[in-house]
């Protein structure tokens, strides 16, 4: 069966799913149909759409993470841009006044700390707390929908980048809509217009999907591959590869020692992955115009490779051969960045204190199966078992 998405069930059969309600709209230029039209541009024709509304980088996805997004106004089309990353990270009665219902279709990234997963579950609990429908129009997962993996996260680390989710999740953004709704007893009008023909075996790029970067630093989907491992980077003083060609592909620093990394992290026969000793200068973020010795990670089966687990036991083996190595403080009394990321102190305390991550990480392994039986009721696509 020919792949379908969710987009393009919707637009194609408006009448069926809205009528003539009014539409608001949560997207960035990730959500696009096969030929690359718009969804704003596809419900601008249609004149029911009367706001959109921005995620973390903006409807353009052109905004650098952690810079707040400003409400403005469509220069296409005059309309209002509402933003969900500034002063408000959720939908406000202002907002959503004159808007019928509310549409979600960003591409996520399988990743629990992407921040398009807290804005979808925000969106939810205002159409709830509005009494609006929301209806969210389905994406493949470009990590597959089979494999799960990292912790569940602990109530104290809840955040914009953190939900009560596994860090790889395994589900599409449409089965994450169901799960938080029921799950976390939203209660939402939900609907979600599922994809026709999608294989959960299969990576975003073996779809023949085109694929438009949902943020500045995915540009492709082997940078979302690595990402749920080396996005943990961001909490520590090691660069996770912003601000080069290889964005999470290649992690360093300036007091790294780039072989010596490579060699232990090799000495581990992770599966599926390999290192590389390299060499990069960032033009932004952290070592910004400084040399940075480090690792690439080649993806050599991205089937066997585990990101979580490749980047817990990359932080640990840097903190044993760098003593420069460091977690960053946090700004002010809440916890640590990286245990945000990580949604427990734990990993964090073991690497400081010398102790192996071994029993955290069956534990992990124990937590992503549970969640995994935990959200067969909320799939709509068949899965097979991880093998």
């Amino acid at each position: 069966m020919a792949l379908q998405l969710g987009v393009e069930k919707f637009c194609n059969n408006l009448a069926k799913y809205v009528g003539r309600k009014r539409l608001g709209l949560i997207t960035n230029p990730s959500g696009v149909d096969q030929r690359l039209r718009t969804t704003s541009d596809l419900l601008q024709a249609a004149g029911q759409l009367v706001a959109l509304f921005a995620p973390e980088h903006g409807v353009g996805a052109h905004i650098q993470a952690g810079e707040p997004v400003a409400f403005h106004r469509d220069a296409q089309t005059g309309l209002p841009v509402y933003s969900l990353y500034g002063s408000t990270k959720k939908p406000t009665p202002e907002m959503l006044d004159g808007v019928d219902v509310l549409i979600f279709d960003l591409q996520d990234v399988g990743c629990r700390f992407y921040t398009y997963v807290q804005t979808l579950l925000y969106a939810l609990e205002a159409a709830a707390e509005l009494a609006r429908e929301i209806i969210v129009l389905d994406r493949p997962n470009p990590l597959g929908g089979v494999f799960v993996e990292g912790g569940l996260l602990e109530a104290q680390f809840r955040s914009f980048v953190g939900s009560p989710i596994p860090i790889r999740y395994g589900l599409t953004i449409g089965e994450l809509a169901r799960y938080f709704n029921s799950a976390l007893g939203i209660g939402a009008r939900l609907a979600v217009v599922p994809l026709e023909g999608w294989d959960p075996e299969r990576f975003g790029d073996e779809l023949f999907l085109p694929w438009v970067p949902p943020s500045p630093n995915i540009p492709k989907v082997d940078t979302a591959v690595v990402y749920p491992g080396t996005c943990l980077l961001e909490g520590t003083n090691l660069s996770e590869g912003r601000g080069t060609a290889l964005p999470f592909e290649v992690v360093g620093a300036p007091f790294l020692d780039g072989r010596r990394l490579a060699v232990r992290l090799n000495e581990l026969e992770l599966p599926g992955v390999a290192f590389r000793p390299t060499s990069f200068v960032p033009a932004a973020s952290k070592y910004a115009g400084e040399l940075c010795q480090g690792v690439q990670i080649h993806v050599t089966d991205r089937r066997a490779f585990r990101p979580v687990r490749t980047g817990l036991l990359l932080v640990e083996a840097a903190a044993q051969l760098h003593p420069e190595f460091t977690f960053l403080k946090p700004a002010g009394d809440g916890p640590c960045f990286f245990d945000l990321l990580a949604g427990t102190d734990q990993v964090r305390l073991a690497v400081e204190e010398g102790r192996p991550l071994t029993e955290l990480l069956a534990q992990w392994d124990a937590e992503a199966g549970e969640f995994r039986r935990r959200c067969q009721p909320f799939y709509l696509y068949e899965r097979s078992m991880p093998r």
